[in-house]
């Protein structure tokens, strides 16, 4: 019975898993590091549907949470700013700004 059960859990954690995923946007495929030409700032888009963006020499300048549906972002920061931006042809479109994909 023991062995049966093992597997059994490991299926339910996995199908959990998979659910807090969808829910959190790790869902996406836009999950990693943006930034602009220049690398002045720079938008971590973390699994867990927070993200960490520095500008400049200053690390951790704004962080909060987002979801992406589609191709459009919408960030809440901690402070209770919003924004939003858009994924275009691989390219981040946000508050006048263009982030690129860090490889």
């Amino acid at each position: 019975m023991k062995t049966l059960l093992g597997p059994a859990i490991a299926g339910i954690v996995l199908a959990l898993s998979n659910a807090e995923e969808t829910m959190s946007g790790q869902s996406h495929p836009y999950v990693g590091m943006w930034m602009t030409a220049d690398g002045y700032v720079r938008h971590e888009l973390l699994p867990s549907g927070r993200y960490d963006e520095a500008r400049g020499d200053r690390e951790s300048a704004y962080q909060g949470r987002y979801e992406v549906t589609g191709d459009h972002i919408e960030y809440w920061d901690d402070t209770g700013f919003t924004a939003d931006g858009d994924f275009i042809d691989g390219v981040l479109h946000h508050g006048g700004m263009i982030l690129y994909r860090r490889e």
